[in-house]
């Protein structure tokens, strides 16, 4: 399993691969260690039935990097990316369509929801961690896909973490 987040320390992207078999996190940028939790993987066989740890699959239960036991899956594709391929689409079909030309535009347009099926169909799956971000590849688990409230949730746990921290910064006033 490979895994991608950012060092809790110095904030660098940080790659590790094998992480299953890792018992330490180690930041090469500042060398700071973080202990994995014991807990945090569970190993199950070709039927899905517990194994040994280290035979059969790993299956992550929480997250490596932070006390975070809410993940979701999503495919493993930039966003940037995606985005940027239906904008072209849409730009293209957008000239074509300028011109009155009405085949060439739909042909741009059905050409550029085919590329997106074949993408969405290649593109294998990562989990995600909702507090840190952290992303696994190559592993499995019992988490669903993206939560929109379980999101909200720990984006504004950031936000106040972060008015908490900073020094002499007035506390938001309430909302009537």
């Amino acid at each position: 399993m490979r895994i991608t987040y950012a060092c809790p320390s110095c904030e660098a992207t940080v790659s590790s691969d094998d992480a299953e078999t890792k018992p330490v996190l180690v930041c090469p940028q500042c060398t700071a260690a973080f202990d994995v939790p014991g807990d945090a993987f569970g190993w199950s066989g070709p039927g899905g039935e517990p194994v040994a740890a280290g035979e059969g699959v790993p299956r992550l239960r929480r997250c490596m990097v932070c006390p975070g036991n809410e993940l979701f899956t999503r495919k493993d594709f930039p966003q940037r990316l995606g985005v940027g391929i239906v904008v072209a689409g849409l730009a293209a079909s957008c000239v074509t369509w300028a011109w009155r030309l009405l085949v060439p535009t739909f042909a741009i347009l059905f050409g550029t929801a085919l590329v997106d099926v074949v993408l969405y169909l290649l593109m294998p799956e990562c989990l995600t961690c909702y507090r840190c971000g952290a992303r696994y590849r190559g592993a499995g688990g019992p988490f669903g896909g993206f939560d929109l409230e379980t999101h909200e949730k720990h984006r504004q746990q950031r936000i106040r973490l972060t008015q908490r921290a900073a020094p002499g910064r007035p506390p938001a006033s309430p909302v009537s």
